[in-house]
């Protein structure tokens, strides 16, 4: 029989597995901003430190896009974590 926190882990582990690094949806509508406005990019360049989310090669400028969670907002989607806060 499994202990609790073992449950809570695979659970843990679980929920963290589903969330996306690509294509999220302020990535998105960064991505079709740009693309309307007539800029050409590149996506998830590997061989680039951070591997940035957005790089557009002809003026040598990268956009890493993050969400509310990283940036501590207090709007809607900018919860902090109930547990390991002093992460």
């Amino acid at each position: 029989m499994k202990s609790p926190k073992s449950e809570t882990v695979a659970a843990r582990s679980a929920n963290m597995s589903r969330i996306r690094s690509k294509d999220t949806k302020p990535e998105m509508l960064v991505r079709k901003a740009l693309h309307r406005l007539g800029f050409r990019f590149r996506l998830h360049v590997r061989d680039l430190p951070g591997h940035p989310d957005i790089v557009l090669p002809k003026y040598k400028v990268i956009f890493q896009v993050k969400g509310c969670f990283w940036h501590g907002h207090t709007c809607r989607d900018g919860r902090m974590p109930k547990s390991n806060r002093d992460y």
